[in-house]
């Protein structure tokens, strides 16, 4: 029983996960977090390769496929490996009434809990905080300046 409720738990925040992917300026990260927690799934046998999908979104103008994992209630897609086109069978168009039930979970707690199930630690970051690129046209204001005009210091 506890199995199967923590599956579900890790399905939801892969659902969460898969969400925020969809929308967020950099994916990445999130990307990443879903095919490794999926990846284990699969090979603790919690999770389950359906078959194959054509994609919604065609590359280049080119068809191409996705595997449909189902894991607890939820399916997911994925790219396929080359042995996934060979041995799964193709499910066609993707079933556009299908929709995965809804979570209420909030990003961090799927993230925190995806993490912990993967054990995976963040890479630290060599840099804190992103550098400024100021333009080559950048003018300082001499707005709420006392002096004005400036008056250039004599040199000695």
């Amino acid at each position: 029983m506890k199995h199967e409720v923590e599956v579900q738990k890790i399905a939801q925040a892969l659902f969460v996960i898969n969400k925020h992917a969809k929308t967020a300026p950099e994916p990445k990260q999130l990307y990443q977090l879903k095919k490794q927690a999926i990846e284990q799934l699969l090979k603790e046998k919690r999770a389950f390769k359906k078959g194959l999908h054509f994609s919604n979104h065609p590359r280049l103008s080119n068809q191409h496929s996705t595997v449909l994992i189902k894991v607890g209630d939820y399916c997911f897609h994925i790219p396929p490996a080359k042995e996934d086109l060979k041995q799964l069978e193709h499910l066609g168009a993707l079933d556009q009434a299908y929709r995965n039930p809804p979570v209420k979970m909030s990003l961090s707690q799927a993230k925190r809990l995806i993490c912990q199930y993967i054990n995976w630690k963040p890479e630290k970051s060599k840099s804190t905080s992103p550098k400024k690129q100021r333009s080559s046209y950048y003018v300082p204001s001499s707005l709420g300046k006392m002096d004005w005009p400036p008056v250039r210091s004599k040199k000695k």
